[in-house]
């Protein structure tokens, strides 16, 4: 039998893959320019909002398959800590420095799948990134 710390270590080393590359055609009037999980509920995406709910039980490590405007969720990760933490701009010396604050400690990987996919040959396109 596992023990507490057993488990947590379990849990830690984990991945959540998330499916992320469906047109989300029934909220079209959303889904025009981005897709679906990155509809915005409470100013956030659906996508960070459940990889919240992963990391409140400990999983860190991401695997997002993308396809439909792959580009948008690429995005919002690259200048997400630019946009959720305070930042000091010294426009003179060129310099940006973050002032960090409750940041997530993600590992993320957003892999563009492609567009037109099935769910299995998403799965299929990132089994050399699926641990255990």
């Amino acid at each position: 039998m596992k023990s507490n710390a057993d488990r947590s270590t379990d849990i830690q080393s984990m991945q959540a893959v998330i499916l992320a590359g469906g047109y989300g055609t029934r909220l079209s009037e959303e889904t025009s320019d981005k897709p679906k999980p990155m509809v915005e509920i409470g100013g956030l995406p659906i996508l960070w909002h459940i990889m919240k709910g992963f990391s409140a039980f400990g999983v860190k490590k991401f695997v997002i398959a993308a396809g439909y405007r792959a580009e948008v969720i690429k995005h919002f990760f690259v200048s997400y800590n630019y946009r959720s933490q305070d930042l000091k701009i010294d426009l003179l010396n060129n310099e940006i420095v973050v002032n960090e604050k409750n940041r997530d400690d993600w590992i993320i990987q957003v892999i563009d799948t492609g567009r037109d996919v099935e769910t299995g040959a998403r799965l299929y396109r990132l089994k050399h990134l699926l641990e255990g």
